[in-house]
């Protein structure tokens, strides 16, 4: 077989995509990242991680920054990684920090499959979204931010950061788009994260009354009411028939 640029390209990009994996394999097998997100765990870890975040607040945030990126980079998704940052951080330095990161690691992530899988990714890809070409021709950065705000019409996260690779879209755009169309949803989820916190602050079980009566807790839920109520009035009248 011929060897081509595309070729070379692909096969450079196998490699450390299953060298990725691998590591990927292994850190898994030793860490439960469902913990992040685990109400008993974050509730009996409390002092500890708070006590740590008060004397190494920059480092923390730091740490948690570039992990965040490299998860997201790595996994395509970011939701576990939210309402720690809401819990830890509180709902505004928290959502700065997880915005910004899962922005940047979708941005590398586009860059890096354009380089190394776009040939694979046209092929897979195109045939099920090629009639969103008439939308991003138009205005890129306004159809690819609602597409952000709508959660791609149930299209997973991490093909999200790839489609635009059909469509050569800019990376100024796409960063622009990726940051405002997921703020809505990723403050919300963050902000949740907060509440949780302000419930174990009064010792109270994360149960229906203790939701009920926290609005630290119910504000966000009817606020990720609304963006889902905003969403698919979005999806009905912009993306019809086509996500």
């Amino acid at each position: 077989m011929k060897l081509t640029s595309s070729n070379l390209k692909l096969f450079v990009g196998t490699t450390y995509l299953v060298i990725i994996l691998v590591g990927l394999y292994f850190l898994f097998s030793v860490v439960d990242f469902k913990d992040l997100t685990n109400y008993e765990f974050i509730r009996s870890n409390k002092d500890i991680i708070l006590e740590y975040k008060n004397n190494n607040f920059f480092k923390l945030s730091f740490i948690f920054f570039i992990f965040s990126i490299i998860w997201v980079l790595l996994l395509g998704f970011a939701s576990p990684l939210l309402i720690f940052s809401g819990f830890v951080f509180g709902k505004w330095w928290g959502v700065v920090l997880a915005l910004t990161a899962t922005t940047i690691g979708a941005a590398l992530l586009y860059l890096l499959a354009g380089f190394f899988f776009r040939d694979i990714i046209e092929e897979k890809l195109s045939p099920k979204f090629s009639k969103l070409r008439e939308f991003f021709t138009k205005n890129e950065l306004i159809y690819f931010m609602c597409y952000r705000f709508v959660g791609g019409g149930g299209t997973p996260y991490a093909i999200q950061n790839v489609l635009p690779i059909l469509f050569n879209m800019s990376l100024k755009n796409y960063v622009v788009a990726t940051y405002l169309g997921s703020l809505p949803a990723m403050f919300v989820t963050v902000a949740l994260g907060s509440g949780i916190g302000s419930v174990i602050d009064q010792n109270k079980e994360l149960t229906f009354s203790s939701v009920l009566f926290s609005p630290d807790i119910y504000l966000p839920i009817i606020g990720f009411t609304a963006i889902l109520i905003i969403a698919f009035i979005i999806k009905k009248f912009f993306f019809k028939k086509i996500i």
